[in-house]
């Protein structure tokens, strides 16, 4: 093998590299946006539950002419 060929698999191998750290880079930023989404929704449904323990018409009639 030539110099030049042993230089080019070199570089070839160092920006495979390169691209794997980007690639996992952004693979760990997808799985924890999903994350976050996750506990949002948790959330959401945590406080839904809370306002469908409420009695039946509460906050239906409020007098704003005081």
């Amino acid at each position: 093998m030539d110099p030049a060929s042993l230089a080019a698999a070199f570089v070839a191998a160092q920006m495979s590299r390169v691209q794997f750290a980007a690639a996992a880079a952004m693979t760990r930023m997808n799985s924890d946006a999903a994350q976050s989404v996750a506990q949002v929704v948790q959330a959401a449904e945590q406080n839904a539950q809370h306002f469908a323990d409420l009695a039946a018409g509460v906050g239906r009639n409020l007098d704003i002419m005081a």
